[in-house]
């Protein structure tokens, strides 16, 4: 069992809504912090990846730990429109994304990343589905244009249950991408009215390679969006969230997701405050 202490946790880039690389390092440095995940194409509000800024926050101690590849034309209106619009999903936006990959993964490679997250959208549940054959062939795609240049790829999760990822994990593996693995978010369980988090993290475990700490409330009203709220006051326990990765020596980033609310820094000061407490009252 591998003790889970402050030094793994991190941000995300785009949930500080930085103006460039020395605001992003003053948001940084104002939550204490040495680690980040960096957007390697425009996520959501986020511009993306921007020149020096590597050097920059270097200048500063903190280091990009993971980059985010995005793809285009998702729409997070509703739950069922980023079913249709997320991820590799949409056949029009296809060629588009492979290229966009290919950049992402160049970047990865000069910063020095060995891992990239990635939506791959909402992979079918049956294997039998016809489309589990196409996206099965569009991640293994992916995965080899980042493993060619020596990075992992990180499927989040929550837009399918955990058995269903663990069925495609084991697809990757028998079409030779052995460079895929998962980034769990257990907000995105809960917002996409999924699977409970933690028995999800549990199941996937052993193939988790980094988190995203994010919380939520679960909707009341089937079709539409759960409420993402500051970490410690959603329906994640983190204590046992904590001990689930502890016990599976997990050794990745706890890296800070926020996407709602007007005062991300102090949410998410807020935020790593519960997560310590967790991680101290888990490893007690």
């Amino acid at each position: 069992m591998k003790i889970q202490t402050e030094e793994q946790i991190g941000v995300c880039s785009w949930s500080l809504q930085a103006t460039g690389p020395l605001n992003l390092a003053e948001k940084v440095n104002a939550l204490g912090l040495k680690k980040v995940q960096m957007g390697l194409t425009p996520h959501r509000d986020d511009p993306g990846a921007w020149d020096g800024v590597q050097e920059i926050l270097a200048e500063s101690g903190i280091r990009i730990v993971s980059g985010m590849f995005s793809t285009v034309g998702e729409d997070y209106t509703t739950p069922d429109t980023i079913r249709k619009t997320g991820g590799i999903v949409p056949d029009e936006h296809w060629e588009e994304n492979l290229e966009l990959a290919k950049a992402s993964a160049d970047t990865a490679r000069m910063m020095g990343l060995k891992g990239v997250n990635v939506h791959a959208g909402f992979l079918p549940h049956d294997p039998a589905d016809p489309d589990f054959d196409k996206l099965s062939g569009r991640v293994a795609t992916l995965a080899e244009v980042f493993g060619e240049r020596g990075v992992s790829l990180y499927l989040e999760t929550g837009q399918e249950t955990a058995q269903t990822l663990l069925a495609f994990l084991g697809e990757m593996k028998n079409r030779g991408a052995h460079n895929v693995a998962v980034n769990f978010d257990p907000a995105n369980m809960i917002l996409y009215d999924m699977d409970d988090p933690i028995e999800a993290l549990f199941l996937l475990a052993p193939h988790v390679r980094q988190v995203h700490v994010k919380d939520a409330k679960r909707t009341q009203v089937k079709g539409q969006w759960g409420e993402e709220v500051i970490v410690g006051t959603g329906e994640v326990d983190w204590v046992a969230f904590v001990r689930v990765l502890a016990e599976a020596d997990f050794e990745g980033g706890y890296i800070f997701e926020r996407e709602a609310g007007d005062n991300r820094v102090a949410d998410i000061a807020e935020g790593i405050a519960a997560l310590t407490a967790a991680m101290k009252e888990a490893s007690a």
